[in-house]
């Protein structure tokens, strides 16, 4: 693929029926970040159902339809500027499909989608020594807000 180009690439809307090819990408991902996944195909069907859809899926696919990378979000709220906002949870391509112009048409996807639903900002986080994904959103405009992230079992 990295000598391909995103012209051959599809990015479709992910929803249920597409469980089954977004759980592999789910799982290599959090091993890239150095963790784990425990998303089940019930828990990440559900959240993709509709009526009341709490997840939002994108999936791109090469020529051959197989799934090279995805980007998931949630519409969130700031209380900061009073507005709602899209946060992208995840954007992750196959290391075959990096750098081939698949992650910006994923990127694209979402800021349209983000448009579409009347909501001006889109929000994520990376790890910082993922410096290539840094590097990659810079490239896109994104600007950097320093904050670390916490989480807390309850």
């Amino acid at each position: 693929m990295r000598s391909g180009s995103a012209s051959r690439v599809a990015v479709l809307v992910a929803g249920p029926e597409h469980v089954a090819a977004l759980l592999p990408l789910i799982k290599a991902h959090a091993l890239f970040e150095r963790s784990a996944a425990t998303c089940t195909e019930e828990s990440l069907r559900s959240a993709l159902a509709e009526p009341g859809a709490v997840l939002f899926a994108w999936l791109a696919l090469d020529e051959s339809g197989r799934a090279i990378g995805y980007a998931t979000a949630t519409r969130d709220f700031s209380t900061w500027s009073g507005k709602p906002f899209l946060h992208l949870d995840c954007l992750y391509l196959t290391e075959t499909a990096r750098g081939a112009g698949v992650g910006s048409l994923l990127l694209d996807t979402v800021k349209l989608f983000a448009n579409r639903q009347g909501l001006d900002e889109v929000q994520w986080q990376t790890p910082d020594w993922n410096v290539a994904a840094e590097r990659f959103y810079l490239k896109q405009g994104a600007c950097v807000t320093t904050k670390q992230r916490f989480r807390i079992a309850v």
